[in-house]
């Protein structure tokens, strides 16, 4: 239902930051939780954040835990994903998308129905 349209992918040098954002159509973006998720060449996809409907409860995977922020602004139907102190190992297509069923967070890939095309991200030493 909901349209997701990444953008701010790019190079960057390792410990450098990298903010990526994610745009919403449609009239209904504060009836989703969202989340990020990341595949490296030749590796399945995986969870990177979520965060819920209100914005107060998030969720991250241990490898960006302390580095990797989300934060969502409804009124302007925006998730952003504040992404510091790079590693090499970040590197990976960043694929937003939107999940209607959990109030809260989830990182389960399944319960995400919308997805983004998802933009490059790439960390260099």
């Amino acid at each position: 239902q909901v349209q997701l349209v990444e953008s701010g992918g790019g190079l960057v040098q390792a410990g450098g930051s990298l903010r990526l954002s994610c745009v919403a159509s449609g009239r209904t973006f504060s009836s989703y939780a969202m989340g990020w998720f990341r595949q490296a060449s030749g590796k399945e996809r995986e969870f990177v954040a979520s965060i819920s409907r209100s914005g107060r409860v998030t969720k991250y995977a241990d490898s960006v835990k302390g580095r990797l922020t989300i934060s969502r602004d409804n009124a302007k139907n925006t998730v952003t994903l504040q992404m510091n102190s790079l590693k090499p190992e970040d590197t990976a297509v960043y694929y937003c998308a939107a999940d209607p069923y959990n109030s809260g967070v989830s990182s389960r890939p399944t319960d995400f129905t919308s997805w983004g095309q998802g933009t490059q991200v790439t960390v260099s030493s």
